[in-house]
């Protein structure tokens, strides 16, 4: 998913707001001059880490980040890797102290790119999970993580009462999300929404190959 933006609940502990976009993660400094490797969560890059460009850093309250903005000096393309400079940032040690921070950036309202692949929560929660047309659950949040954005989806109740399920948000596995129709589309691997039964069989014993 490209531009992830939040929901009115906060699904992390710095409190995004929910008029923000998630753009980008620092994954790895480079070089001595505190240049930083990204992530992107981004289709526009170019438009999004120009020099100026101001983010809200996503990062543990006891960084020393927590809580400060982080504006782009410089952004450049090394060997095809997605390179940034940022103000404050002068060399390796510090730019170590932002790897892993996830780059979060207000949304224009006047934006001209509207990106197909970009929902808010807010739009996603409450929607239905249709498995092989039937209703699998509800979507009741979003949660995003470095590595991918989860749908958590309350299933109906069974004879264990209802549960939920992590659904990845991924075009594999929720290949339509269909706003108007209030539901999103889910093609699951085996195991997701259910247990594998047990299809093996039982070993057979001295007295059962007696008994053949």
């Amino acid at each position: 998913m490209t531009d992830v933006a939040t929901s009115e609940e906060p699904v992390q502990a710095d409190k995004t707001p929910r008029a923000q976009l998630r753009v980008g993660r620092l994954v790895k400094a480079h070089g001595l001059k505190g240049a930083l490797k990204l992530e992107l969560f981004t289709d526009d890059p170019d438009g999004r880490f120009v020099p100026g460009a101001t983010f809200t850093l996503q990062v543990p309250e006891a960084s020393p980040w927590h809580g400060k903005p982080l504006t782009v000096r410089e952004f450049r393309w090394m060997n095809s890797h997605p390179v940034a400079f940022f103000e404050g940032v002068e060399d390796r040690d510090v730019a170590e102290s932002l790897v892993k921070a996830i780059l979060w950036i207000d949304e224009d309202d006047d934006a001209a790119v509207a990106e197909d692949d970009a929902w808010y929560d807010h739009q996603l929660v409450g929607l239905d999970v249709v498995r092989d047309g039937l209703v699998a659950g509800r979507v009741i949040r979003v949660d995003h993580f470095p590595a991918q954005d989860l749908l958590i989806v309350r299933t109906p109740g069974g004879a264990d009462g209802e549960a939920e399920v992590l659904v990845p948000f991924v075009k594999a596995i929720v290949p339509v999300v269909d706003i108007a129709g209030g539901r999103v589309i889910v093609t699951p691997p085996p195991g997701l929404f259910e247990e594998l039964p047990d299809d093996a069989e039982p070993e057979p014993t001295e007295d059962d190959s007696a008994k053949d």
